[in-house]
C-alpha cells in the first residue's frame, strides 16, 4: 500500500497543496511551524478519521474558511481508489469513495492503513489511561474496521447513561425522587454490556496478539538492555478472555454492584472505558520508573508493534516518523533507520536533514509556508 497523491485545500495552513508521493522512503524537510506535520496530520485523518494533535476538527480548518477538503489517492495490489474528505466545524463532515458519496464518513476506514509515530507519542507511556486506551482502538479499527461502529456504539451509550447518572444526581442533590429518573437505566445496562463485552473482547484478543512484537521492538530499539511487556488492565479482574457472553454477564454484574457508587458520582464507573493497558520494563511500569530514553524507545516500539502486527496480518501500512530522529541518540537512530528501511512506504519528517539516517535519506521534498516542493 501507498500514498500516491494528496490534495488539501484550506486544511489548516494549506490553502491549496498537491504532494505526488512514491513507493519507498519520502523525506519531507522544513523549519519547525512551515506545515510537515500538517501534510502528515491529513494523511492520519484519512486513515483514522481523527486527529492525532487536536480533539476537535476545528482547529484543521484553515483561518477564514468554512471547511477543508482532503482528497487521498491510494494504490494498494496495483488498484488504485480516492478519497475524498469535507470537514465541516459544527456539521457532519462528508466523505466519498472513488467520487461517489458514502452514507458515513467511516466507510472510508480500511482505504489507508497508516502507522504513525510522533513526539506526541511519549504520552502513550507518561500520560494517561485514555492515551493507551486510544492507541488500542485505533490499532483495532486498522485491523477489523468494523469496530469502529462498536467504538461509536459504545460512546454513545455510555454518553446517554452518564446523561441519565447526572441527572439522578442532581434530582437526589435537592432531595427529590430517584425512582423515576432511573427507570430506564436497566435498558442503557443491557445496551452498555452488549456493546461493551464486544469492544472489551476486541482489545483482549489484540493485546495478547500485540505483545509477542511488542517485546521484539523494543528489545531491537534499546539493544536489549531490559525486555519490555504488556498486559490489558481491566477493573472486572484478571485473566479476562475474551468470551463475549461472559464479558456481557460480568459487566452487568459489576453495573448491579456499582450502582450506588455510580448514582453517587453522577458517572458510569464500569466499563472498557476505565481500562489502561499497563506497560512494564522488567518486573517495574515503564510509566514512573523508565528513564527519558527508555520511554522513547517504548513509545516507538508501541508504534513498531502495531506496524509488524499488521504487515502480519496481511496489511502494508504506510509508516510515517514525524520528526522522530532529532529525539533519538545516534545508535537509537540508526537501530530504527534498520527496522524500518523495508517499508513499502515510508514518509519522514525533519527540520534537519543530516538528522535522518543516510539509508534513509530517499526522494526529498522541501516544505515552505503553504507549498511542499520535489527537491532536484
Amino acid at each position: 500500500m501507498h500514498v500516491r497523491r494528496v490534495e488539501l485545500t484550506d486544511f489548516r495552513s494549506y490553502e491549496r497543496v498537491a504532494v505526488d508521493l512514491e513507493p519507498g522512503v519520502s523525506v519531507l524537510v522544513g523549519q519547525n511551524g512551515m506545515g510537515k506535520t500538517n501534510l502528515i496530520e491529513a494523511l492520519g485523518y484519512v486513515a483514522a478519521l481523527d486527529s492525532h494533535r487536536v480533539a476537535t476538527d476545528a482547529p484543521l480548518v484553515r483561518a477564514g474558511a468554512t471547511s477543508a477538503v482532503i482528497r487521498c489517492a491510494i494504490v494498494h495490489d496495483g488498484r488504485e481508489l480516492l478519497v475524498e474528505l469535507e470537514i465541516i466545524p459544527g456539521k457532519a463532515n462528508r466523505a466519498r469513495l472513488n467520487r461517489s458519496p458514502v452514507r458515513r464518513p467511516r466507510e472510508v476506514l480500511g482505504a489507508l492503513r497508516m502507522v504513525l509515530f510522533a513526539p506526541e507519542d511519549l504520552e502513550l507511556v507518561r500520560g494517561d489511561p485514555s492515551e493507551r486506551r486510544r492507541y488500542l482502538d485505533d490499532l483495532l479499527v486498522a485491523r477489523q474496521p468494523r469496530y469502529a461502529g462498536v467504538r461509536a456504539d459504545y460512546d454513545r451509550v455510555v454518553k446517554q447513561r452518564n446523561a441519565l447518572l447526572r441527572t439522578a444526581y442532581l434530582t437526589r442533590k435537592v432531595g427529590g425522587s430517584r425512582g423515576q429518573d432511573l427507570s430506564t437505566l436497566a435498558v442503557w445496562d443491557q445496551h452498555l454490556a452488549h456493546h461493551g463485552a464486544e469492544l472489551l473482547a476486541g482489545r483482549l484478543e489484540l493485546a495478547a496478539a500485540l505483545g509477542p512484537h511488542l517485546t521484539k521492538a523494543y528489545d531491537a530499539v534499546a539493544a536489549g538492555r531490559t525486555s519490555a511487556s504488556i498486559a490489558y488492565v481491566s477493573r472486572l479482574g484478571e485473566s479476562l478472555t475474551a468470551d463475549r457472553p461472559a464479558l456481557q454477564q460480568a459487566l452487568l454484574a459489576s453495573l448491579e454492584e456499582r450502582r450506588t457508587a455510580e448514582i453517587e458520582r453522577g458517572t458510569t464507573l464500569v466499563g472498557p472505558h476505565r481500562d489502561d493497558l499497563s506497560l512494564n520494563l522488567g518486573d517495574l511500569p515503564a510509566k514512573g520508573y523508565a528513564s527519558h530514553g527508555e520511554s522513547w524507545s517504548f513509545a516507538l516500539a508501541l508504534r513498531l508493534a502495531a506496524y509488524d502486527l499488521l504487515r502480519s496480518d496481511g496489511i502494508e501500512p504506510v509508516l510515517v516518523l514525524d520528526d522522530v530522529f532529532a529525539e533519538l541518540d545516534s545508535g537509537r537512530r540508526e537501530r530504527l533507520a534498520a527496522l524500518v528501511s523495508d517499508a513499502a512506504q515510508l514518509l519522514v519528517t525533519c527540520a534537519v536533514a543530516e538528522d535522518v539516517p543516510a539509508s534513509l535519506r530517499g526522494a526529498r521534498y522541501d516544505v515552505t509556508i503553504g507549498a511542499v516542493d520535489r527537491a532536484g
